[in-house]
């Protein structure tokens, strides 16, 4: 093959390349909106994943100042506000999670994580009556959650209402009858019952004592003054007229 014939298909084979190249460019470009919200969501997940959580709270933050409205329609809006209690709550920043789930539940209403996670934030500050008020509501939408179940329990047994709390982790162990955790809390919560009875009697005996004894006091001692207040005082004889002679 001489020089020429060489130069000749190379020729060639630079025009196909130039005519082939952009083609196949236009064809695999997809044209996509970009958005704001998703790529500081997918941040902060990424955070969460390696236990970074103040990094996980920032991005979440910058995603809901963002515009939202493509994460509420893809139903990504919800897993911030969840993930964000989350990340709260694993740096003992109750109260700050539960102002977070207030403003995911204003828009989730129903959402049973949502209510769960307000519940725990309430048990960790105290606050054991309002989380079980929580844990209802998640329970409400979800009978079966087993989670909400259990922590439920816990709650009612800080309550002192030990019955109610075997009721909760029974209920949770049909849920979840593998549990190692279950058996041991409904065996907790059934001694202190059996233990708290006779503490409620031995106080019920005690009131009604106080209240005979109180009784007794006032029959024995108020009793007879009342009655001497109100005797007829006695009347002054007159003395006799003397009859005129």
């Amino acid at each position: 093959m001489t020089r020429g014939q060489i130069l000749g298909i190379l020729s060639l084979l630079l025009l196909c390349a130039i005519a082939v190249f952009p083609a196949v460019a236009e064809n695999t470009t997809v044209t996509t909106t970009h958005d704001i919200a998703t790529d500081y969501y997918n941040y902060g997940e990424l955070a969460l994943s390696v236990g970074n959580f103040t990094g996980a709270i920032a991005n979440f933050d910058q995603a809901l100042g963002s515009n939202t409205t493509m994460v509420q329609l893809d139903g990504v809006l919800l897993y911030i506000y969840h993930d964000k209690s989350y990340a709260q709550i694993q740096q003992d920043n109750y109260t700050g999670a539960i102002a977070t789930l207030n403003d995911g539940l204003n828009l989730y209403p129903t959402d049973e994580n949502l209510w769960n996670n307000k519940g725990y934030a309430q048990y960790m500050l105290g606050n054991y009556a309002d989380a079980v008020n929580s844990y209802n509501q998640a329970l409400a939408s979800d009978s079966n959650f087993t989670t909400a179940l259990i922590n439920k329990g816990d709650a009612l047994d800080k309550q002192g209402n030990y019955q109610d709390a075997v009721t909760a982790y029974k209920a949770a162990l049909v849920t979840y009858p593998n549990s190692t955790v279950l058996p041991a809390k409904i065996a907790d919560a059934e001694k202190s019952a059996s233990t708290a009875l006779p503490i409620t009697l031995i106080a019920i005996v005690i009131v009604v004592i106080i209240a005979g004894v109180g009784i007794a006091y006032y029959l024995i001692k108020m009793k007879p003054a009342s009655k001497n207040a109100v005797e007829t005082p006695d009347k002054k004889t007159r003395p006799k007229k003397k009859k005129s002679k």
